[in-house]
C-alpha cells in the first residue's frame, strides 16, 4: 500500500513509517523541518511543508491508499493566546486540507488524531466514545479536529478518528520527560495523584493504527488507549519502582497551574478513557497493563 502520513518525522510519525516500510509499504511523510535525515530506505519520500497551507504537497494524497494524520503542535507549552491558535490551525486547518486533497475515484482510510482530551475533566466517570465531549479548550479542539476529518466521509472515504491517550514509548514522548527526572530522585505523581490517566504503549498505538487500516470494518471514534487505565500516582509508582528510584515527590497543583496557566490545569485532568470499541472490533494489545509496558521501556 502506499501511506500518506502527515506529522511524519514526530515521535509516533517516525516510528509508525519505520514499521510500515518494513512490512513493505510505500510512505510519503510530511514534517516541518526543510530536510530529514533519519529514515533512507528506497520506498519512503519526505515533503518538507506546511500543512496547514494548501499546495503541492496535496498532490501526492490522492495516490495514497490510507492516510495518516499526525500533524499539530505540541501542547507542551505555555498558552499564550498566539500558541493557542497554533495548536488549532496546526490540527484543524491540516485536516482540512487533507480532507480536500482526499481522491475522488477510490476509498481511502483517513486515520486522523484526536486525544483522550476530547472528554475533558470528567473525574470517575468511565470514558467510552459514546461519551459527550468536554467544554474546555482542548475538548473544542478535540471535537473541531474529529468534526474536520469526518467531513471525509461525505467523499466516500472510511474514517477513524483515533482518540489517543499519553502515548509510552522509548528516546520520545512523556517518557524522555519523566525518566530523567525520576532518575534524579524528583519524580512522583502530578497533584494529589487521583486522577485517571490514559495511557497506550507505542506499539500497540502502532498496531492499532495498521489494525485500522486492515480491518475495512473499523470506522467512528476510537480510544486509543490501553485496556486498563492506571491513576496517575499508580504511573508514578510504577515508574518510580522500574527505575528504582523513589516516587514520593509530587508536584503540587497550585504550582502547575501557576507556572503553566491553563495547560498546567490541564495536565491534572482526570480521564478514565477505556479501549471500548477497539477491544470490541476483535484487537488485543501486548501491553494492557502498566506495569508491563513500562518494564518494557525501562529495561530497553
Amino acid at each position: 500500500m502506499k501511506i500518506f502520513v502527515t506529522g511524519g518525522m514526530g515521535f509516533v510519525g517516525r516510528n509508525l513509517s519505520d514499521v510500515l516500510l518494513n512490512k513493505g509499504h510505500q510512505v510519503i511523510a510530511t514534517g516541518t523541518r526543510p530536510n530529514q535525515h533519519q529514515i533512507r530506505h528506497e520506498n519512503f519520500t519526505y515533503i518538507s511543508a506546511d500543512t496547514t497551507r494548501q499546495g503541492e504537497w496535496q498532490a501526492s494524497v490522492k495516490d495514497a491508499d490510507a492516510v495518516v494524520n499526525l500533524a499539530g503542535r505540541t501542547i507542551f507549552n505555555l498558552w499564550t493566546r498566539k500558541y493557542k491558535q497554533a495548536i488549532y490551525d496546526s490540527r484543524i486547518l491540516t485536516t482540512r486540507n487533507l480532507v480536500q486533497a482526499l481522491p475522488q475515484d477510490k476509498q481511502v482510510i483517513l486515520c486522523s488524531t484526536s486525544a483522550a482530551g476530547y472528554y475533558g475533566n470528567r473525574g470517575e466517570d468511565i470514558l467510552r466514545e459514546s461519551e459527550t465531549n468536554g467544554d474546555d479548550f482542548l475538548a473544542q479542539v478535540c471535537k473541531d479536529w474529529e468534526a474536520a476529518a469526518f467531513q471525509a466521509e461525505e467523499k466516500g472515504h472510511r474514517v477513524a478518528a483515533m482518540r489517543f491517550g499519553v502515548v509510552l514509548g522509548r528516546n520520545g514522548g512523556a517518557m524522555k520527560q519523566m525518566i530523567p527526572a525520576f532518575r534524579c530522585f524528583v519524580g512522583g505523581p502530578l497533584g494529589n495523584g487521583m486522577q485517571w490517566f490514559p495511557w497506550i504503549h507505542l506499539d500497540d498505538l502502532i498496531s492499532a493504527v495498521l489494525f485500522v487500516i486492515e480491518n475495512s470494518s473499523v470506522s467512528g471514534a476510537l480510544n486509543f488507549v490501553a485496556p486498563n487505565p492506571v491513576r496517575n500516582f499508580e504511573f508514578a509508582a510504577t515508574l518510580g519502582m522500574s527505575l528504582k528510584r523513589p516516587s514520593m515527590m509530587p508536584a503540587p497543583a497550585f504550582m502547575i497551574r501557576l507556572l503553566l496557566g491553563e495547560f498546567g490545569a490541564s495536565i491534572l485532568y482526570s480521564q478514565r478513557a477505556i479501549s471500548e470499541k477497539l477491544s470490541g472490533y476483535g484487537f488485543v494489545f501486548a501491553y494492557p497493563d502498566i506495569q508491563k509496558a513500562v518494564g518494557s521501556i525501562v529495561s530497553a
